[in-house]
């Protein structure tokens, strides 16, 4: 192999191993610059360099949310997106970011001088013409560099690795040939994690206590149950999507075999703005409730059964880039205590 050769792999092999590594703090940790009113943080992620992203969400035209819960979804092959490329370094940002780590190892034993060998490998892509010249700095201004972003609810998922690519430049008002680049419907899937959902407590009548073979009916507060949206988008760059999530169906688990659900299905169904319903005042008390359980067995002296009350949410989204659509159903649980007696007999 050629010396120049041995030379380059050298360069590219350290450059990826200080790229792996904790890099110096001027160079990421924290680091922000505020070009042309454009804010970025840089990050590393393996080998990459990559931004923390600017995606910004508001619920129901407010940033902050009394959220209890986030939703799963139903369908156990599909999440949200857990990263994408998006508009992230100026040219000016590039350049400060390349010059960052030509200090990273000084004084550091093992480390010293690595950060020159990585200044020159980042120079050779950003610099020198492979393929950028002098950091596109004469295109200040006419558009970015993309880099990769790792949704923060999903940076552990194996998928938060495939945004592998270094900052590549795309000019102002195009669209780059990458299928991982942020779009309406990626920012419509990221808002999905985002979607604030109520504790699924159901209420029930008889409340706290119920009998043997009694029906037992269970609805819900559509006070709290009601319709919740997330809007996602990048400032500055147009994109945005608003992803809403609409109660839909309540699936009653018993807890115990030993019991019935009316429907039979376990799944009560949204009707009109409510699901379930109070058993009234006067109702006879063998009455099958809309949407209930009726237990067999009782639960022991000093125990109870394990109720779980599964909310399913129907998701959709819009935007005005982009034509919208369904996304999978999510879906959010919780238990609750139902105690269950025998009926006691009382001979005179």
């Amino acid at each position: 192999m050629p010396a120049l050769s041995r030379r380059n792999a050298a360069v590219a092999a350290l450059a990826a191993l200080a790229i792996t590594v904790q890099a110096p703090s001027q160079a990421w940790a924290g680091w922000t610059d505020q070009t042309d009113g454009k804010q970025a943080k840089g990050g590393k992620n393996g080998r990459t360099i990559t931004v923390q992203t600017k995606v910004r969400t508001t619920v129901n035209g407010d940033a902050k949310s009394a959220a209890t819960g986030n939703l799963s979804s139903a369908d156990s092959n599909w999440t949200p997106p857990a990263c994408w490329y998006e508009p992230a370094f100026s040219p000016k940002e590039i350049e400060k970011t390349v010059k960052a780590w030509r200090g990273f190892g000084d004084g550091v034993p093992l480390f010293e001088g690595v950060g020159e060998f990585v200044g020159d490998y980042l120079d050779s892509r950003y610099k020198e013409g492979k393929p950028y010249k002098n950091y596109n700095l004469d295109k200040q201004g006419k558009g970015m560099f993309w880099a990769a972003a790792v949704n923060p609810n999903r940076k552990d998922d194996p998928e938060a690795s495939a945004c592998d690519k270094q900052p590549f430049w795309v000019d102002e008002g195009k669209t780059p040939d990458e299928p991982l680049a942020v779009t309406p419907r990626i920012l419509a899937e990221y808002a999905y994690d985002e979607l604030p959902v109520p504790e699924t407590e159901i209420r029930m009548a008889p409340e706290g206590e119920t009998k043997v073979n009694l029906p037992t009916w269970a609805w819900l507060d559509k006070a709290k149950f009601k319709p919740v949206s997330v809007t996602a988008s990048i400032p500055g760059s147009g994109l945005s999507a608003t992803t809403t999530a609409k109660p839909v169906a309540l699936t009653i688990d018993p807890g115990t075999p030993d019991a019935e659900t009316y429907p039979a299905s376990g799944e009560c169904p949204l009707d009109g703005v409510k699901i379930g319903s109070p058993r009234a005042k006067g109702t006879p008390a063998d009455t099958e409730p809309p949407c209930g359980v009726r237990y067999l067995r009782s639960s022991a002296k000093g125990g109870a059964y394990q109720l779980k009350a599964t909310l399913t949410w129907e998701i959709s989204w819009t935007s005005t880039d982009e034509d919208g659509g369904l996304l999978p159903e999510g879906v959010y649980g919780a238990s609750q205590d139902v105690v269950v007696r025998e009926v006691q007999a009382v001979n005179r």
